[in-house]
Order: C-alpha cells, then structure tokens, then sequence
C-alpha cells in the first residue's frame, strides 16, 4: 500500500482500529508519527513501548503527500510519545500540520498529541501550527489513572486542553469505558474536561489487545453510551460520540464539523465544512 511504502504507520492499523474501512471510505485516516515504538506505557495501548526509532525529519513531507495522493478530506495525526528528543517530538507535529496545509489546503488536520510533559515551549510550537483540531486523551478517571497511565498526570493532561483552548483551537479529548471507573466517576470526569476548555468528546468500550494488557473491568451496555452521549451534551460539548466500537478519531471529520457549528468564527472552518460529509451522530 502507499502507506508501507512510504515507510509511514496508521494507528488504524497499528491499534488495530476496528472502523479502518468505514473511516478510509470518507476519505479519512490517522497517521502515527514519530516510529512506532513509545518511550512510555500505557496499560490499555497496543502500540510497543521500547527504543524509539532514529530521528525522521523527512517524515512530515512525505505524510503530507500521502494524504494528497489518498485525497483525503480530513487527516488525523498522532504519535508515540518522544521523551528522548529534546522537544518531545513538538517540531514533529507541528511541521506535519504545515506540510499538510501547504501541499493540500483544504484537508483538515487533526492533532492527538501526548502532554510533552506541560512544557509552554513544546506545546506552543505545536498550537501555532493551527491544527484544526487538538485532541489530548485523559483516557480514565482520577481514581485509576496513575495505575492505567503512570507517565501521565489527569491534571496536566486537563492543562493542556484549557491551553489548546485559550490558544484558541478546537480542543477534543477521549475517555475509554471498562478499565475500572464507577459510573459517576465518568460524569464527573465528563465535567472535568468541559470545565478545561473542552469541546468535543469521543466515549468507548475498552477492548483488551493482549494478555499482557490490562484486563476488561466490564462491557458497558450500549444503553449507557447512549445515556452518556445524552449527558455529555447536556452538560454543553459541542459533539459526541459515544458507542463501543468509537475510537477517538472515529468519524473525526464529522465531530470538526459540530465544532464548527458552535464556534462559526474558527479560521478555514467555512472552507473545510463545505468539503466535510453532512450528518454528523453518535
């Protein structure tokens, strides 16, 4: 495929995504920069941790071109996080931005970035690349979230979000269902990220990828997603998915274009929401 090719990696295939069709069919895709070997772990993620790939500052030029040659509408771009590179990786996911908006204008971009450990330098080289969209994932509740994400902290990963928002993009996060929250502490967590400056929310079933990963707590019913999409809303986030098979790039395009529904002044969003598939739901 192009992807191989080019020597690039896909989470849809690298997470095993179970909606890659669905996604590559509205002319979507997440790409992974960075290798596809993570400095930390994260007791749900299927992608490796270990040493981390040579430094690939060519990486950026030829995503860019696989997302003209695949002329997609809307390109997710995520990476494995870089703690031995003396900028985290930022330069990485910044530059991937510019070369995309350069070589194809009208494709939206999508950042899912780690927390590059809160630093304003890191982070405001990535802002300034005006990705359409900046996602950071809390993932899990409070309670667990050290055991579930040890590298990580809850409130930094809030930071970010409230920084991205205060940056003024469009800010997105993803919470996963079944690692051992309580159901309340989902709406708490829920209100966590609105009260950060989030705007759109991505809401799973925990699928376990190995035995060596952490168990499955519990299979939420799909009554619950709903009950959750329902909240979530209430509670004022601009788009929702909820359901068990949802990724946090699932539909991403869709989400955006909800976004851009509630806050019509964000830059190129006429542009690209005349370019997006119509009909946004959960």
């Amino acid at each position: 495929s192009l992807v191989a090719r080019e020597g690039l990696h896909t989470v849809c295939q690298e997470a095993g995504c179970p909606n890659i069709y669905e996604c590559w069919e509205d002319r979507e895709a997440t790409f992974l920069i960075g290798g596809d070997q993570c400095t930390r772990r994260c007791d749900f993620c299927q992608i490796d941790t270990g040493k981390p790939a040579e430094f690939d500052a060519d990486e950026p030029r030829r995503v860019a071109e696989s997302v003209a040659t695949m002329r997609l509408r809307y390109a997710t771009v995520t990476g494995v996080a870089r703690d031995d590179l003396p900028d985290g990786g930022s330069w990485l996911y910044a530059e991937t931005v510019r070369q995309i908006h350069a070589l194809l204008p009208g494709c939206g971009v999508e950042l899912l970035i780690p927390d590059f450990d809160g630093k304003p330098d890191q982070l405001g080289e990535v802002f300034g690349a005006a990705p359409e969209v900046l996602a950071h994932n809390v993932e899990t509740v409070p309670r667990i979230f050290r055991r579930i994400r040890p590298a990580f902290s809850y409130q930094r990963s809030l930071d970010v979000l409230t920084s991205a928002r205060e940056a003024g993009l469009v800010t997105k996060s993803n919470l996963i269902l079944g690692l051992g929250e309580e159901r309340d502490e989902v709406s708490q967590a829920l209100r966590d990220l609105h009260r950060a400056g989030c705007e759109l929310v991505t809401i799973t079933q925990y699928l376990r990828p190995s035995a060596r990963h952490h168990p499955v707590q519990r299979w939420v019913k799909p009554e619950e997603f709903v009950e959750l999409a329902t909240e979530a809303e209430q509670i004022g986030f601009a788009g929702v998915m909820s359901g068990p098979l949802v990724r946090s790039s699932y539909r991403a395009g869709r989400l955006y274009q909800q976004a851009v529904a509630a806050r019509p002044g964000s830059p190129r969003s006429s542009d690209l929401a005349s370019q997006l598939p119509a009909g946004a739901g959960r």
